[in-house]
């Protein structure tokens, strides 16, 4: 090598060095100075909270992929206050009168972190922002909720549960199963019955050792949400890209559930096309039909088949995981809770004569003992305790006139804050619910409480969340919880191995909760009548 190519490459060594330096310096420089401006001139500045989370997102962001955000914002407001700031935008609250405030009079937009749990790349009710297109879609499906319609349901939804009651007696209390896994076939059925009009036969491919394909797609689609959201297109792309077999399941969980869902689209639209319906005999609609047949406003145009596919998949996952997590800690709660047992048998016994009779839900509904225990159920191991992020928009009405900064707790927060409460903090106000960590239906009795009590608790209660944008298929969990626990509570004991405790029952949340373990193992004993 001569002189000159040596001056050179020492040259370009020298340069790259120095541009480095200056990118690093560059880099440096600016997160001192929007540490200075997040701290000191911010106008969020004020409101108390850790200063790590007020400069950047990622400490929060830490805490959301180890699955313990809803315990962290808990610790917040213990240290803080009913008010915190969590990151350089956004603002948490304990609050009953803002929770009004901002999802059920102002109507909050949702903010952007609900588009991680799009269904086949597209929007849904739950993902779609905007509270004037979400009332468009909501239309679509509302009427299928309604107690009234969700009452036809009912044979298919007795037929699955006592299926289930007929695979636990087969096992006879010998083996601890996995709840999770067997109530979330269950919910298969029963969703896809309401839904599709169809029975994709979940519970009869259920084994001790293994669940369907489609089961485990909608116990993954949460994780793959937090994953989603937590890290940027390009890592998750890479992520997905490892050959590893339960890794792929996960990242294909989305379109495992498109196929299942897009077939039952597909089917039904080629039935309406070949034969005329008569609309007297389809008083019991599945929500499938009644969303082909919806016409968005203010166009008047039915849905694409892509926006119905996403609804459809949106419903799915959400009546199926949710409800059979739920339904896991309650049974958990009952293998260690003797007394609740007792009083929750004697209503029952009373109610079911014949123990494979299910009751009318009418009859359930008006049960005091076990409306108590689900309620509990609810306060503490709703599956979606987690934040609810909305926007403050550019303008608020307030006593007749429009305001820039909204009001929230004598703290004003300008245009574009993400603010949110979660339901875990909710249910766990002291004042609220003295020993806030004790399973207690009794705290839902009329005989246990005063009429303002029962008033204040149930304002407090948001475990399908609140406001416009509250769970529209919270009738079908109410009916499914009621209806399982009646007829496993009358037919069986519930005992838990070594191997299902506090630790491994340890509630961790992607949106929605599951156990630490990932599995709630429990034996059922049949009773002897």
């Amino acid at each position: 090598m001569n002189c000159t190519s040596v001056h050179t490459a020492l040259a370009w060594l020298s340069d790259s060095r120095n541009l480095s330096v200056a990118a690093l310096s560059c880099i440096f420089f600016y997160v001192i100075v929007n540490a200075i401006y997040q701290l000191a001139f911010s106008p969020l500045n004020a409101i108390p909270g850790p200063w790590y989370a007020a400069i950047s997102d990622f400490w929060l962001t830490t805490h959301v992929v180890r699955l313990q955000q809803c315990k962290v914002v808990q610790q917040l407001f213990d240290q803080y206050g009913p008010v915190v700031r969590v990151g350089p935008n956004k603002i948490v609250f304990r609050d009953i009168t803002t929770m009004k405030s901002v999802y059920s009079v102002n109507k909050f937009d949702k903010s952007a972190y609900y588009k991680s749990l799009l269904t086949n790349n597209n929007d849904h009710a739950m993902t779609t922002l905007e509270h004037a297109r979400h009332v468009a879609r909501r239309k679509g499906y509302a009427s299928h909720y309604t107690t009234a319609n969700l009452s036809l349901f009912q044979p298919e939804m007795h037929d699955f549960t006592l299926q289930l009651v007929n695979i636990l007696e087969n096992i006879g209390g010998n083996t601890a199963l996995d709840c999770l896994t067997l109530f979330r076939q269950l919910m298969v059925d029963v969703v896809s019955a309401s839904s599709f009009g169809y029975q994709p036969g979940a519970l009869s491919k259920w084994t001790v050792d293994s669940e369907d394909s489609l089961s485990t797609a909608i116990n993954d689609f949460p994780k793959r949400g937090i994953l989603r959201s937590a890290v940027p297109t390009w890592a998750w792309k890479l992520v997905c890209s490892i050959p590893n077999k339960r890794l792929r399941q996960l990242c294909d969980s989305d379109k495992i559930m498109a196929e299942f869902v897009s077939a039952r689209v597909y089917e039904t639209r080629s039935q309406l096309s070949t034969r005329k319906v008569d609309h007297d005999e389809c008083e019991k609609l599945p929500m499938l039909r009644r969303l082909l047949e919806h016409r968005m406003t203010p166009s008047n145009t039915p849905m694409s088949d892509q926006d119905v596919i996403s609804e459809c998949m949106g419903h799915l996952i959400a009546g199926s995981d949710t409800t059979s997590t739920t339904l896991s800690y309650m049974f958990w709660e009952l293998s260690r809770r003797a007394d609740i047992v007792v009083r929750l048998r004697e209503e029952l016994d009373a109610a079911m004569p014949d123990s494979k009779a299910i009751p009318d839900i009418s009859v359930l509904q008006k049960l005091p003992y076990l409306n108590a225990f689900i309620k509990e159920a609810f306060r503490l191991y709703g599956a979606a305790p987690s934040l609810l992020e909305r926007v403050v928009p550019s303008s608020i009405a307030k006593n007749g006139e429009m305001n820039e900064v909204f009001d929230l707790m004598g703290y004003g927060l300008p245009a574009g804050t993400v603010v949110a409460t979660q339901g875990w903090s909710m249910h766990r106000e002291p004042d609220v619910f003295p020993s806030p960590e004790t399973f207690l239906p009794d705290r839902w009795l009329e005989t246990s409480a005063s009429p303002e009590e029962l008033t204040r608790m149930n304002q407090y209660l948001m475990p399908f969340g609140v406001g416009t944008r509250v769970c529209g298929g919270q009738n079908l969990a109410q009916f499914m919880l009621k209806i399982v626990v009646a007829a496993v509570v009358r037919n069986f004991s519930v005992v838990a191995p070594p191997e299902t405790n506090e630790k491994s029952m340890d509630m961790r949340d992607s949106f929605v909760i599951f156990p630490a373990s990932m599995k709630c193992k429990l034996a059922f004993v049949p009773r002897k009548h």
